[in-house]
């Protein structure tokens, strides 16, 4: 059985728009809402609002695409309407920086049409593909994303300097071309009874199960909890313990973006070959150990290749988390497990910069990797427990029917 990489390409465009569209937005909306005004603190709270939103309503918008039934498939409605929506806000928004009202309408608006259409679009993943190939499947799907996230740094480069509307008129014509090219050629299979019955769990079983999926979502919670607070404060790491310039911080943050994307694709192969979970335990220790190497260093120059293995192991990390979690629920409810994970790696994402804000008004940030690194042996810890969610073994005759499997 091989992997249908057109298809998982394809599926990647939703991925490579999240990256572009929001790369963009980071840049920019920080900048109109200091323009008018507002205190860091109602910055920050905007700023996160994406956050929140994915929080929200992404489990409820994956669950709701599970039971969904059209013409168009299960997903696919979500991102006819989510993208061509998103689109539109996204290219009002630099037309409405002049206005506090008018720019939080159309950020509202934005952040909610994103919200419709990103977990129905990575729950098209394994939807389209056996639990034996998802983990290289989403290798190559987060590294479309990477590529999107380097495709917005070129853009805005160029584009903010010819004229303001440019680079978010660029990424909403991406975001219609988006959806036209998915709308064409992914097809969703018109049943989703496509793998072999299996005998049905006893209740121990049941409840084994059930207990890991809540161990794996607590380490994603933590791992999240470490990334998130190192990629939100290292700037002012940088310059209060390190005392570098925001361009040096940006180029030793970029080493680990660099490095993962390197890394995507042959960690979902690696995972293919070792199991998932042993994978991700690889990562976990290889990060602590980075994390742990930088509460030690001070010297720049030898933080490159310890960031750059940081990389690689965010990317062992992040490949295969995804697919276990999906692998813990039956097929038919892939949205509502693909929100479970979407909510457990956000809410990291608005909790951690808050704590760790908190923290270092007492500590200062020289507390940041030891903070970091204790969030990591909490993954660990949860990691270890987990006991379910491999991939299971490849059974073509359950799927040879199926076009998006053939090559």
């Amino acid at each position: 059985m091989k992997l249908n990489y057109k298809n998982t390409f394809l599926i990647g465009l939703g991925f490579f728009t999240v990256g572009i569209v929001w790369n963009i937005y980071n840049v920019a909306v920080p900048l109109y809402l200091d323009e008018l005004g507002l205190s860091g603190l109602i910055v920050g709270i905007v700023m996160a609002m994406d956050n929140i939103f994915a929080v929200v309503f992404q489990p409820v918008f994956g669950a709701l695409s599970d039971k969904t039934s059209t013409r168009y498939g299960r997903r696919m409605p979500y991102l006819l309407i989510g993208i061509p929506l998103s689109a539109l806000f996204f290219f009002l928004v630099p037309f409405a920086k002049g206005s506090i009202v008018l720019l939080m309408i159309v950020l509202i608006f934005m952040n909610f049409a994103m919200s419709v259409y990103r977990a129905p679009t990575v729950a098209l993943m394994p939807d389209l593909t056996p639990s034996s190939l998802r983990s290289k499947a989403n290798g190559i799907i987060n590294f479309m994303g990477g590529i999107g996230t380097s495709v917005s740094f070129l853009l805005g480069g160029l584009l903010f300097n010819i004229a303001e509307y440019l680079p978010f008129a660029a990424g909403s014509v991406i975001l219609i071309a988006t959806i036209i090219i998915m709308y064409n050629f992914v097809h969703e299979p018109e049943s989703i009874e496509i793998e072999k019955k299996e005998p049905e769990k006893t209740a121990n079983e049941s409840k084994e199960q059930r207990l890991s999926l809540i161990f794996m979502l607590l380490a994603i919670f933590f791992w999240f909890t470490s990334y998130n607070c190192v990629e939100t404060y290292f700037s002012t790491y940088g310059q209060e313990i390190l005392g570098i310039s925001k361009s040096q911080t940006s180029y030793l943050l970029l080493t680990v973006s660099v490095s993962f994307l390197v890394f995507c694709i042959p960690s979902g192969f690696i995972a293919s070959k070792i199991g998932r979970k042993k994978t991700i335990l690889s990562g976990i220790v290889l990060f602590l150990a980075c994390f742990v190497a930088m509460i030690f260093l001070r010297n720049p120059l030898y933080m490159y290749p310890v960031l750059a293995l940081a990389g690689l192991g965010w990317a062992l990390i992040n490949i295969s988390s995804y697919p276990m979690v999906v692998e813990m629920g039956k097929r038919e409810g892939i949205g509502k497990y693909t929100g479970y994970y979407y909510f457990f790696s956000m809410m990291a994402s608005i909790v951690s910069p808050i704590l760790f804000g908190f923290i270092k008004d007492y500590l200062g940030d020289g507390f940041l990797f030891i903070y970091s690194s204790i969030g990591l042996v909490f993954a660990l810890f949860f990691m270890m427990l987990v006991q379910h969610g491999e991939a299971k073994p490849a059974m073509q005759a359950g799927f040879e029917s199926y076009e998006h499997i053939d090559e």
